[in-house]
């Protein structure tokens, strides 16, 4: 169900507000949807983009103004609500599969409405902090339906803080349930990986409380051999970085796209 539309603007990209039914969670979770000008002509690719622990689906196009970019980059972005699942199908609560709605559901009920190009080559999934583990957790897991992720700031190893953003919520307590964490990282997750499985790129601030596990993280991907993009540059877990950073990860997209034949 669509609800409203924020309106044409000089760039002439819209954003609906949608209602997406979950099966899986038996209600209805919303989420903004960008659509370019371009979308009027021709299929494009989409960017599922995913907020941090405390956000909503509108949190991106309150850090930044997402029109000019969908237009610049000629493609379709998702904004679902993840509340603040982590983008886990909780092993404790089985109400919360926020997994299995933004990777399964949301793109199928998405490119049943819209202009998309309906192919794991014409689908990214980024997004920041929370968003950005669950960004890399989703694409690793869900590789026959994301062909590119990125995150922004990731907490891409939960593990070093067992008591913050109501993990233990989702996964239990650390102390107790060791291995269920251990499973739920996303620096483990990428033991899944060969070179070339996806196009990945991540970035963190040198003030970024995220700032060691995101090292951590290039290491271990040099280590195995797996190719990525990884910058590191100036500024901390705020919107001024998420919204500095975004660009740059829509360009890498957009390349991972014109290489698959997807723009």
């Amino acid at each position: 169900m669509i609800f409203a539309c924020f309106g044409l603007f000089a760039q002439a990209a819209h954003i609906d507000t949608v209602a997406v039914h979950s099966a899986c969670m038996q209600r209805d979770i919303p989420a903004l949807v960008v659509v370019p000008d371009a979308a009027a002509g021709s299929r494009l690719p989409v960017l599922y983009l995913l907020h941090g622990h405390g956000g909503t689906y509108t949190s991106w196009q309150e850090i930044t103004d997402l029109r000019p970019l969908a237009e610049r980059y000629a493609m379709i972005i998702v904004c679902p609500n993840g509340e603040n699942s982590w983008y886990w199908d909780s092993p404790v609560n089985p109400a919360m599969r926020f997994e299995t709605f933004v990777a399964e559901e949301l793109p199928a009920w998405v490119d049943a409405r819209y202009p998309t190009l309906a192919d794991r080559n014409a689908r990214a999934v980024a997004g920041l902090s929370m968003g950005g583990h669950g960004a890399l957790w989703l694409a690793i897991r869900h590789r026959g339906m994301f062909g590119a992720a990125g995150s922004m700031s990731g907490g891409v190893d939960i593990r070093p803080f067992p008591d913050s953003w109501n993990m233990k919520m989702w996964l239990g307590e650390r102390d107790a349930h060791p291995e269920v964490w251990d499973a739920h990282t996303v620096i483990n997750q990428v033991d899944s990986l060969h070179d070339g499985d996806l196009a990945l790129i991540f970035d963190c601030g040198y003030d970024d409380f995220f700032f060691e596990v995101n090292t951590a993280l290039h290491e271990k991907l040099r280590t195995l051999g797996i190719g990525h993009d990884f910058t590191v540059r100036p500024g901390a877990h705020n919107a001024a970085y998420w919204s500095n950073s975004l660009p740059y990860q829509m360009l890498f997209f957009e390349r991972f796209f014109q290489r698959h034949g997807a723009k």
